[in-house]
């Protein structure tokens, strides 16, 4: 059996492993796309704790897991009542006696620390107000589809340095790539949090900070937003909509990348706000794609930690 291993910032992984993952969720796909579906998982289950609504986090890990010959089940919060009705210690070491992996989407990161604190068996991340390492896996394995490489790769973010920027970085530090930043002031990553993030830097990688985002997406391959109010934070929604105007992708901001560059999106998007449907619904946008590495980026993830 492997020893235990919990993914809750990508920093819970070494580079090459990261690699692995990547590798192993790029033949997978391409098994799935000839219709090959080998059981690798045959048995496993599947425990899922979403404290938050969920589409592309729910669907990707039941249908993944499914095809790997596992199944899953959904635990919302409404039905556990952790930390109410039951403590996390107690949910945890009792799910891990049944279960063979927790996925766990989650209001607070430091809930899943605990939970996974107490769990005998792997706890995957799958969003919390920290990070969304799931999400980045998938975010690379798109971009890597699109342009054959990772190898002098420019992301610009654009908007709020939230959970899913913030895998972001960590993932681009990891494997050299160049991402610019650009976000208004009051939104942006710490010094401290960009040191945590950028831990495991390789060679190639590059950090800025842009405030004016036409310059940031000058030459981009890459430019990816997500929306400007997050669930749980709609006590800031005025404030926040005045503040992030002038950072919404549209048509005109897209101009200014490369002619090739593709358009990110961790979805749901609020169309008309973080970015236009003349940019969502464009060629250049990569968003189903993207959904569906998730699936595709998690099977990897899963065969990585349960496969005997």
């Amino acid at each position: 059996m492997k020893p235990l291993r919990h993914i809750l910032t990508l920093s819970d992984l070494e580079v090459e492993e990261l690699k692995s993952i990547l590798k192993t969720a790029s033949k997978l796909k391409a098994d799935y796309k000839q219709g090959k579906h080998e059981k690798l998982l045959d048995g496993k289950v599947l425990g899922m704790i979403f404290e938050k609504m969920s589409l592309r986090t729910r669907v990707s890990f039941e249908a993944g897991i499914f095809q790997l010959g596992g199944t899953a089940m959904l635990l919302e919060d409404k039905h556990i009542g952790l930390g109410s009705r039951e403590s996390v210690k107690d949910v945890s070491r009792v799910l891990s006696s049944m279960v063979d992996c927790v996925v766990f989407r989650a209001k607070r990161h430091e809930v899943v620390e605990e939970f996974a604190s107490y769990s005998s068996v792997p706890v995957i991340n799958a969003l919390t107000d920290k990070s969304h390492p799931c999400q980045a896996l998938a975010d690379v394995l798109t971009i890597k589809e699109e342009f054959g490489s990772l190898e002098n790769i420019k992301i610009a973010w654009i908007g709020d340095s939230n959970n899913v920027s913030a895998s972001l970085v960590e993932i681009a530090a990891m494997l050299g790539l160049h991402i610019v930043i650009s976000s208004p002031e009051g939104y942006r990553f710490s010094q401290e949090e960009i040191a945590t993030l950028t831990q495991q830097r390789q060679p190639g990688f590059e950090l800025e900070f842009i405030d004016n985002p036409k310059d940031a997406v000058s030459d981009a391959h890459v430019v990816y937003t997500d929306v400007w109010v997050s669930m749980g934070e709609e006590a800031e929604k005025q404030e926040r909509l005045e503040r992030f105007a002038s950072y919404q992708v549209n048509a005109e901001l897209m101009k200014n990348a490369r002619k090739d560059a593709i358009f990110l999106h961790c979805l749901p998007a609020r169309r008309g706000l973080e970015v236009t449907d003349d940019v969502i619904d464009s060629p250049q946008s990569r968003v189903v794609a993207e959904a569906e590495n998730r699936m595709h980026a998690q099977k990897g993830l899963l065969v990585w930690l349960l496969q005997d």
